[in-house]
């Protein structure tokens, strides 16, 4: 206690439990204690009273604790305490720092240190501001705050790590593609993955080390590719369906629990496309839906984030209110994608319509890519246009328009690997200005 008390009239705000402030006040008297730490320092005290909240006391300490100024406590179900004290300390720094009132900064410390003791994890569980404000506006729903699934939501899109207000994805996760024209070539599988990384060195080209570039290569046939491209800022997506599976299967290597996610790097983006439409039997969509779920919770479990891509157009007829329709209907089976893949629809009623059923249930989802199903440029870069009217829309992910040509005359041995790399650089580049000239919102 007295080597404590060398040092306390250093600061301007001290806080502690009641039994830290027995050390420091070199006494188990709670009053008493927090008397003699105020005879050394004028600081501001604050007192941490367990489940009963906080007292912050500015000036002399009055004969009881419950006299002190307090805020407003959350009565919630205690499930880990590790970090609690940590959160509390962030809560209450930011009110202290915004020079909010002591009762608003125990607020934001109490509910914060709520936080902490309701979820699994420390420092993870901490609230964004976003997220406090939207707890503290609607209120404790269910005392889990972990089983908040509402909140649980918010917690995840407002923390994430890196921002993207701009994507342009080359695609070369291809598989059933590319092994029908290495088969038509008569050459071996093997040589898909070497091709793959003649499309990850144009990707590269193209990029330059700017922001706002990436790609989507597959593990199994891509997986040299997939492993060079990090590290180098790129946004990186990896495919888990098995290709042209309806109802959805996905590739095996994830396993039946898809456990193998726990090996992904966090900066892996879980890429699925389902073949899902609004008119398909009820056993087909509810075949499709389990796998889907379970798949966005595997991602939720292992902190990855996920791209779901649907082509309804594929799959039976389509009007403007198909895909939304289909946006809709993930969601209310509590699917919430970080990214959506659309196709490049040929109204704007279209894109309204999916893009309002994304903004009315996930206002703060990534955002949408639009993907390009073998189109010409010219086709594409009208596309864009279109898309761009609509601020969710943020880039583009386009795969046989930029490698077609380049892979069926690679193949057949009739182009250079440095030829196959000029060719999709030159096509890349291509979509890539296409993009930025098209109108609407600019990153």
């Amino acid at each position: 206690s007295a080597k404590v008390q060398t040092s306390l009239h250093l600061f301007d705000l001290i806080v502690g439990t009641e039994e830290e402030f027995h050390i420091a006040g070199g006494t188990t008297d709670t009053i008493a204690a927090l008397r003699k730490v105020r005879s050394l320092t004028p600081a501001v005290l604050v007192c941490k009273r367990g489940p009963m909240g906080a007292v912050a006391f500015e000036g002399a300490i009055p004969d009881s604790l419950d006299d002190g100024l307090s805020g407003q406590g959350f009565p919630i179900e205690v499930f880990n305490v590790l970090g609690a004290g940590d959160g509390f300390m962030s809560g209450l720094l930011r009110g202290w720092l915004k020079d909010e009132s002591w009762a608003t900064s125990l607020k934001f410390a109490n509910a914060c240190g709520a936080f902490a003791v309701s979820r699994h994890g420390c420092t993870p569980a901490y609230p964004s501001w976003e997220e406090l404000q939207f707890f503290f506006d609607r209120g404790i729903v269910t005392p889990r705050l972990r089983d908040d699934k509402a909140l649980e939501q918010i917690h995840w899109s407002t923390n994430r790590r890196r921002e993207f207000p701009s994507l342009k994805v080359f695609a070369f996760d291809h598989r059933s593609q590319l092994e029908a024209l290495a088969d038509a070539a008569g050459v071996d599988h093997k040589r898909i993955g070497a091709f793959k990384n003649l499309c990850l060195t144009a990707a590269e080209t193209v990029a330059n080390g700017q922001p706002g570039y990436g790609l989507l290569c597959d593990n199994r046939l891509g997986r040299d590719a997939l492993y060079r491209a990090a590290g180098q800022g790129l946004w990186i997506a990896r495919p888990v369906e098995w290709p042209a599976s309806r109802p959805l299967t996905l590739e095996p290597e994830l396993g039946p629990d898809f456990g193998a996610l726990a090996e992904w790097p966090l900066e892996h983006v879980v890429k699925v496309l389902c073949f899902y439409h609004p008119d398909d039997t009820d056993d087909m969509k509810a075949a499709q839906e389990d796998t889907v779920r379970r798949l966005f919770h595997a991602c939720r479990r292992n902190r990855l984030e996920m791209l779901l891509e649907i082509i309804p157009s594929k799959v039976g007829p389509v009007d403007d209110d198909t895909s939304a329709r289909v946006i809709q209907q993930f969601y209310d089976i509590g699917v919430y994608p970080d990214w959506w893949k659309l196709e490049p629809f040929k109204t704007d009623a279209a894109w309204t319509k999916a893009c309002n059923a994304i903004k009315l249930n996930d206002p703060h989802v990534r955002g949408i890519v639009v993907l390009g199903l073998e189109a010409a440029p010219e086709d594409l870069a009208a596309s864009f246009v279109l898309a761009r009217k609509h601020d969710l829309v943020k880039g583009f992910a386009v795969g046989r328009t930029i490698f077609a040509h380049a892979a069926k005359e690679w193949f057949a041995g009739r182009m250079t690997d440095a030829d196959a790399i000029a060719d999709m650089t030159t096509r890349y580049a291509a979509l890539c200005a296409a993009w930025d000239a098209s109108k609407g919102p600019q990153p």
